[in-house]
């Protein structure tokens, strides 16, 4: 039986999941910094008004620590949990109308890059917690491949959802029905390659993100260097080829790690919370103040907040890849 569209991100949430950084090996000297981060948002999110946070940790070495972190804060649960990392939006169940079921997909690890311990059972942890049903597929998906509109349109790139190194001999036809069976898809618009070194290859929620119906942003190049400059245009061309209202946002411009190679930092990696969108901020100011404004424009119902990710980054990813809404 096919299933309905996933919700928008802007309706509605009950819950919003948020994965702790728990792993010192995995994080090294960057743990301290990202736990406080994400402590961040975790806090933003769990303003008046706004989320009831699941944060998920991911080793029980982790749980005390976090556990008196949070304590007395209103709106935050600490779950005890395994997971190998944060990753939550790309190893956990996507959820669908009401949350009275969720989708869960097989995960191997961003096409074998990072097959890490217990990654693979996080859609089940969280579907247990949540009460939740769960819909298994048996393909190879991440959440961060996707993103809704809420009426059945899924923005998707080719890069990722048609690499070989997650389901062999998928074409944009097969992939169609999958997402139509799984999700409720009514309309796939595909995209071509997402940013440059980014090892989800090209996952569509650091490229472009729908902030209505029929109403999409993603980047502008900022900065003669920006290494993104050609792929972000191509992007805006494509999604006005597919009759969509496109809004340009600065990107972060070039960000590079610790030996001068560009790294995936995108304002894309927001995350649409009851009340406010979080913006990931990498330290270039006035291109996030920037993209704040344009966003400020078209999610005017809600607070626009930035708050800094850069070391969040250096695991990958951002503050949409960490977490994962459960729509009420």
């Amino acid at each position: 039986m096919t299933a309905v569209p996933v919700p928008a991100e802007w309706a509605p949430h009950r819950a919003m999941w948020v994965g702790w950084p728990s792993h010192a090996e995995l994080w090294e000297d960057d743990l301290e910094a990202a736990q406080a981060e994400v402590e961040g948002l975790v806090r933003a999110l769990a303003g008046p008004g706004r989320e009831q946070v699941r944060l998920l940790v991911g080793k029980r070495e982790a749980l005390e620590a976090a556990q008196a972190r949070f304590a007395g804060v209103d709106g935050v649960t600490v779950v005890d949990g395994r997971f190998g990392d944060i990753w939550l939006r790309d190893t956990g169940p996507i959820f669908g109308q009401g949350s009275a079921r969720a989708a869960a997909f097989r995960f191997n690890g961003w096409g074998g890059k990072y097959e890490l311990e217990h990654d693979d059972t996080v859609a089940t942890q969280i579907g247990a917690a949540s009460g939740t049903p769960l819909d298994r597929h048996d393909f190879i998906l991440e959440g961060g491949a996707l993103d809704h509109d809420g009426r059945g349109t899924i923005l998707t790139t080719r890069q990722c959802l048609l690499n070989p190194n997650r389901n062999p001999g998928w074409t944009e036809a097969l992939a169609e029905s999958a997402l139509t069976e799984a999700l409720g898809a009514t309309r796939v618009v595909w995209l071509g390659d997402g940013l440059m070194n980014d090892h989800t290859d090209g996952h569509v929620d650091n490229l472009a993100r729908f902030v209505g119906p029929g109403v999409v942003v993603c980047p502008v190049g900022w900065g003669a260097d920006d290494p993104n400059d050609e792929v972000y245009d191509a992007t805006a061309r494509a999604l006005t080829a597919e009759g969509l209202t496109v809004i340009r946002i600065p990107s972060p411009g070039r960000i590079e790690n610790e030996d001068g190679e560009p790294i995936p930092a995108s304002h894309m990696n927001f995350l649409i919370a009851n009340g406010a969108v979080i913006v990931p901020s990498y330290g270039n100011e006035a291109a996030t103040e920037a993209a704040c404004n344009a966003l400020r424009v078209v999610l005017s119902d809600r607070e626009i907040i930035a708050l800094p990710s850069l070391a969040i980054l250096t695991g990958g990813g951002s503050f949409h890849c960490i977490s994962q809404q459960e729509p009420a």
